[in-house]
């Protein structure tokens, strides 16, 4: 049985939405690197965040050309239990491509984060946050520009 490919936007987005975790890989001079993060999708956009400083945000500063990787439901699964090469893993995907901005505006940073917590949250997405706070974070926003999602088993 082979993965069938999605190309209906809303299967894609919901798939992202069940994951909690994407992978984000970054390249600059032949040096490929890829960070598992925390996310939040709003529209067209996925934002990350973390601190100033490190590896991320120096590549990012040079190329900020993105791959990032969503894979959920993973269940490992057979047509005959003695026969490895019926062996499978279940899966729905989503690789996105896109390219890395910067959020500056205390008032958008703070809306961002708001997108965090409504996810990781249970929805809660009233919080306040304090300016040091605010200052501190990096908010990394990705105009998604391409996304393709396949679905094995499901």
């Amino acid at each position: 049985m082979g993965h069938r490919k999605l190309s209906r936007t809303e299967d894609m987005v919901r798939i992202i939405n069940e994951c909690d975790v994407c992978n984000v890989a970054m390249a600059n001079d032949n040096e490929p690197y890829v960070i598992p993060m925390n996310f939040a999708l709003d529209g067209e956009y996925l934002y990350l965040h973390s601190d100033h400083h490190g590896k991320k945000t120096e590549m990012l500063g040079k190329n900020n050309k993105v791959c990032i990787s969503f894979s959920t439901g993973h269940k490992v699964s057979y047509v005959n239990e003695e026969v490895a090469c019926s062996w499978n893993m279940k899966y729905r995907s989503v690789i996105a491509y896109g390219t890395v901005d910067y959020i500056d505006d205390m008032d958008e940073k703070a809306r961002c984060l708001n997108l965090f917590m409504k996810k990781y949250a249970n929805g809660k997405d009233d919080f306040t946050f304090n300016e040091p706070a605010l200052k501190n974070v990096k908010i990394f926003r990705i105009l998604i520009q391409e996304m393709n999602g396949r679905v094995l088993g499901y």
